[in-house]
């Protein structure tokens, strides 16, 4: 908002059914003042009126305000994916509110592909979909085989949910040039050493790029930034994460982000590097850091570069996550590196003493286990007061761990929402029981003062910072299981980890989070109090919007489908 000198910036003050802030200086309020593009203050309808020039607005007098969520472990992709195929298990809903049922067989994901091969107009177009979950069918994976079914001439890509796998045709592998002589490290193959046509993790991923295009959840454009956002306004998340840009080393990359993430965009963007696992590690990491560094400076309050992501392995339902001993359930083979410790370890002291924010995806305990060990050799090395780095997904690991996240400074992102989509297959497939029990462990890291968040790693499962409260609360299965109830949280704390929390890791607390004056006024806009429904209902709130530096945008999600 601009203004003349005689045109003071006025003071709106929104009513409200309940003003949630997430400070516990004052944690509840009747109404929140705003000023520009911040929260001047909290407080009674009558208080907030003394201020100087301000002015009522009752837009949100039924409504309950909460800070605007914070998810800090997000992709663009997002908005990309979505141009393609969903054959996924779950029944998912996507930004612009197309519903899109699950693929519960083999055969209904052969046929909704052939459903999608059928619109294609070019011959030479290859397919791409999105969304495979293979663990869910025990009796046969999908293989190339199944895809022949859809075109024998066409290359046709599926990426599996994680983003940590292809399933593609026979078409597809020869038009790449991959056959049996492949020695690449994740390619799939039967008993016979048969390609299955799976491949698994990004050098075997690789092989098929020229098919598998740009639709992918490390692929971005201006059009998926677009749709990632309104996905952020229909689940009142105001602040998102890309975690694990490509581009940056990219003059077109950055300009693209730039021209895209401006004033009026309706959330705010913080942009990872990714800076080691998604492909050979840069031979130039020094000259890396600094163009990062000069790309710091030129951040807005809007857009935020200067973060970096790194990725040790893969997943736990793909099995190439690295675990420690007992390993696996079914004693299967240890996962995949997506980095060598030695790689790791010369990219992550340089983001570090450049003075980078880094991220690592830790699935397994022996990645968090890695992280510490080169966490506590740079520190020692290169001591860094208040440096956050954070281990994001940390599945698996273990209270010894988490006590030294907390002697190190580290922070854990915990991924809750494996617990629903994968948490059955956890307990009967990949770590059994006990282990899967400890998975995931919100109350551990709470118990012993890590700070930590709580995210979606967005579109591998739906963005929706209440839905991943709801189950660090619950702790239930698709099936309905409860997989360790000593692991649950409050639904305060599952709150405060998708705000403050959330904000914290991302180094932003100070300006994101809660609803403090000085603060941004990011809100998010809903129908009820998540504090005051059933913890397995919070995800069934309807949510109205966000408020974005003090201005609404609204949900494009029908009422009827919240």
């Amino acid at each position: 908002m601009t203004t003349s000198a005689h045109s003071p910036v006025p003071t709106i003050v929104y009513p409200a059914r309940l003003v949630r802030t997430m400070d516990p200086a004052v944690p509840t309020a009747e109404a929140i003042a705003v000023r520009g593009s911040t929260v001047r203050a909290v407080g009674s309808v009558d208080e907030l009126l003394t201020y100087p020039h301000a002015v009522l607005d009752e837009s949100f007098a039924d409504a309950v305000l909460l800070p605007g969520f914070v998810e800090a472990h997000g992709h663009a992709g997002t908005g990309n994916v979505w141009q393609g195929t969903y054959v996924g298990f779950v029944d998912r809903t996507d930004p612009r509110g197309r519903f899109w049922p699950g693929c519960r067989s083999i055969d209904a994901i052969v046929e909704r592909l052939q459903e999608a091969e059928a619109t294609l107009d070019s011959p030479d177009t290859p397919l791409v979909a999105w969304g495979l979950d293979p663990i869910y069918f025990t009796e046969a994976l999908l293989s190339a085989d199944h895809l022949d079914r859809v075109s024998t001439t066409r290359p046709v890509c599926v990426n599996h949910a994680s983003g940590h796998a292809y399933t593609v045709n026979h078409a597809a592998l020869a038009a790449c040039g991959v056959d049996a002589t492949v020695s690449t490290i994740g390619v799939g193959r039967d008993s016979s050493g048969v390609l299955t046509g799976e491949l698994h993790e990004p050098a075997a991923m690789a092989l098929v790029a020229d098919v598998a295009g740009d639709r992918g959840l490390l692929s971005v454009d201006a059009e998926s930034l677009r749709i990632y956002a309104q996905d952020a306004v229909n689940t009142g998340t105001t602040t998102v994460t890309d975690l694990g840009s490509r581009v940056l080393m990219d003059d077109a990359g950055v300009e693209m982000y730039t021209r895209t993430v401006g004033e009026d965009f309706p959330v705010r963007m913080d942009v990872f590097h990714f800076g080691g696992g998604s492909g050979p590690v840069s031979t130039t990491l020094d000259a890396d850091a600094r163009r990062l560094a000069a790309l710091r400076e030129a951040s807005t309050e809007k857009l935020r570069f200067g973060n970096v992501k790194l990725m040790l392995d893969g997943t736990l339902q793909g099995f190439t996550a690295r675990v420690r001993a007992p390993g696996y359930f079914g004693d299967q083979p240890n996962g995949i590196w997506n980095i060598t410790p030695e790689e790791f370890h010369a990219a992550f002291r340089t983001f570090h003493e450049a003075g980078f924010l880094i991220h690592v995806h830790c699935n397994g305990d022996q990645a968090t286990q890695l992280f510490l060990d080169t966490l506590e050799a740079v520190l020692t090395a290169s001591p860094r007061p208040d440096h956050r780095h954070t281990v994001t997904h940390s599945q698996m690991s273990t209270p010894a761990q988490y006590r030294r996240m907390k002697a190190l400074g580290a922070c854990a992102n915990i991924f809750s929402n494996h617990i629903f989509q994968w948490g059955d297959q956890h307990l009967d497939l990949t770590m059994g029981p006990d282990r899967a029990r400890r998975n995931n462990a919100a109350a551990t890291a709470e118990r012993l003062g890590v700070p930590f968040s709580l995210h979606s790693d967005t579109p591998v499962t739906p963005l929706g910072p209440l839905r991943s409260a709801m189950h660090a609360v619950t702790r239930r299965t698709m099936s309905g299981r409860v997989m360790g109830e000593h692991e649950r949280i409050s639904a305060e704390s599952a709150l405060a980890a998708v705000t403050l929390g959330s904000a914290y890791m991302l180094r932003r607390d100070h300006e994101i989070g809660s609803l403090e004056p000085g603060k941004f006024a990011d809100m998010a806009v809903l129908d009820e109090d998540p504090l005051a429904v059933p913890p397995e209902e919070m995800d069934r709130i309807r949510i109205r919007g966000t408020v974005v530096g003090g201005v609404f945008h609204a949900s494009t999600i029908p009422t009827d489908t919240q």
